[in-house]
């Protein structure tokens, strides 16, 4: 039959000609990429901002009264509440792509997620409005974590079904790129930001200009995404009325697809999320807030190691297109159990040890000041090192995982049913990876001198990541199957 006679197939005026993913020409693929990419890179930048400028925001947030540690848990607890809503703007989004298109949602998710970065920017401080202000920011913060959940698995599906079948985990390891571009970005402006205004300036007021910089990154990125194509599958899945009426109750009511979330979360997901933040944000946080590193520093220690990592993810993805995605992802797995705490006492001892720069005062109002320390010749070169074997572990487990995620599930429920797992796996797990780690941490040092715990207090929280790492391992090998031969039109 001519589609082009088929009333559903003419509804989309976005459709493109060709169906079949595997003759869509090169160009094309690498248009779809370079929009979805560029859009992703600007969430996760969105995203990760207010949790690498957390020791800033959260005095502001939280005021001057509580301790240190307090502001700092608790702006690490507003972090942490939007990755605990990914999972519904995840169950929200794929609906609604798989109901109605892959690129439309995302384009809306684009624009939730700027629109809630540039008013954080915004919004006074806890000395102005009082408790409204933590209200505000934890309502905003929501609202990123909903368009979160929603972004990942739209451009990870819209790349992996305009991706040829023998190198999809090729193509779709860019997408797995953009979070730690996003980080990366995040990073960078908020250093170069710091030092261009100085520290007192960037502290009263120039953490703001970060997020109010997301808002022209948005409107750039809306414009490049709005002239994409809808996917080839979705396209012919609407026309020939197959799509899901009903894509929450086909994923999870149906016994054999609801196997299949279960398998993708506690055998892929939860592993890969804790590895990731632990080997990337808790590693910056710990770095800055625990060794006191000097914030140029910390951060060139973690961007170069991402730097130099980043190849890897496309290496792990298309090596996964030749021998599998299973082996990589549980190679990382398993390497991220093991070796995670040991790298992490190895980054300790090479960052050298403390002194105090200024003494503890007490300021004018009477409110105690306490010292400021800082890290004493640390080795920047062992340390970098050091954080770039954490992030190779990251590209293990997260280069092939879009591939494979997208091929475990049929095209009537892909969005909604990749979109899950992943946003539980990586927002719950692994987004609380931070506020978990640095909760034991506070816990363990207030334990009696002489205790294992207050002897290792800095680094006992990793061991909530190494457990479920090891728990995901186990089950990833029981029950995971690889996916590599799989044919996106025929499912």
């Amino acid at each position: 039959m001519d589609q082009s006679l088929n009333p559903a197939y003419a509804a989309d005026s976005d459709a493109p000609a060709a169906h079949d993913n595997n003759q869509v020409d090169s160009k094309t693929i690498w248009q779809v990429i370079t929009a979805s990419s560029v859009g992703t890179v600007i969430e996760w930048y969105d995203f990760y901002i207010f949790g690498s400028l957390a020791a800033i925001i959260g005095p502001v947030l939280f005021g001057h009264a509580g301790k240190i540690e307090d502001s700092l848990l608790g702006a690490l607890a507003v972090f942490g509440a939007g990755f605990v809503v990914r999972p519904f703007g995840a169950m929200f989004f794929g609906r609604l792509g798989d109901m109605i298109g892959r690129k439309y949602t995302f384009l809306v998710t684009l624009l939730i997620m700027g629109g809630a970065t540039f008013v954080t920017g915004l919004v006074p401080s806890y000395d102005t409005i009082g408790v409204a202000a933590p209200i505000i920011v934890v309502i905003l913060r929501l609202l990123q974590g909903l368009a979160l959940g929603g972004e990942y698995g739209g451009a990870a599906t819209y790349v992996a079904e305009y991706a040829p079948d023998k190198k999809r985990g090729y193509y779709t390891s860019f997408i797995q790129i953009t979070a730690t571009g996003g980080l990366i970005l995040s990073i960078l402006i908020i250093v170069i930001t710091r030092k261009t205004m100085g520290e007192a300036a960037f502290k009263e007021w120039g953490w703001r200009l970060p997020f109010l910089l997301s808002g022209f990154l948005v409107i750039a990125s809306y414009y490049i995404r709005k002239k994409l194509h809808e996917s080839p599958l979705f396209a012919k899945a609407k026309a020939t009325g197959t799509t899901s009426k009903s894509p929450l109750r086909d994923s999870f009511a149906n016994p054999i697809n609801r196997r299949l979330v279960l398998i993708a979360l506690f055998g892929v997901t939860m592993g890969q999320g804790v590895i990731f933040y632990t080997s990337q944000f808790h590693a910056y946080s710990f770095m800055n807030n625990t060794l006191k590193l000097d914030i140029i520093d910390s951060s060139t220690i973690l961007v170069i190691a991402m730097v130099l990592a980043t190849p890897l993810f496309i290496y792990f993805g298309s090596l996964s297109d030749r021998i599998g995605r299973k082996r990589i992802i549980m190679t990382g797995m398993i390497c991220g159990a093991l070796f995670t705490i040991p790298l992490f006492y190895g980054i300790k001892a090479y960052a050298g040890p403390l002194s105090e720069i200024t003494p503890a005062t007490v300021d004018a109002a009477g409110k105690a000041v306490p010292a400021v320390m800082k890290a004493l010749a640390p080795n920047v070169f062992m340390m970098t090192v050091l954080t770039f074997l954490l992030v190779l572990f990251v590209t293990m487990v997260y280069g092939p995982i879009a591939a494979y995620l997208v091929e475990l599930f049929p095209t009537s429920v892909r969005y909604t049913s990749l979109s899950v797992p992943y946003h539980i796996g990586n927002g719950v797990f692994g987004g609380f990876v931070p506020l978990i780690a640095t909760s034991i941490g506070v816990w363990a040092a207030a334990q009696p001198a002489g205790t294992f715990a207050k002897e290792h207090s800095s680094l006992l929280g990793l061991v909530y990541p190494t457990v479920i790492a090891l728990i995901c391992f186990f089950v990833g090998m029981a029950l995971m199957k690889d996916t590599r031969d799989v044919k996106l039109m025929d499912k």
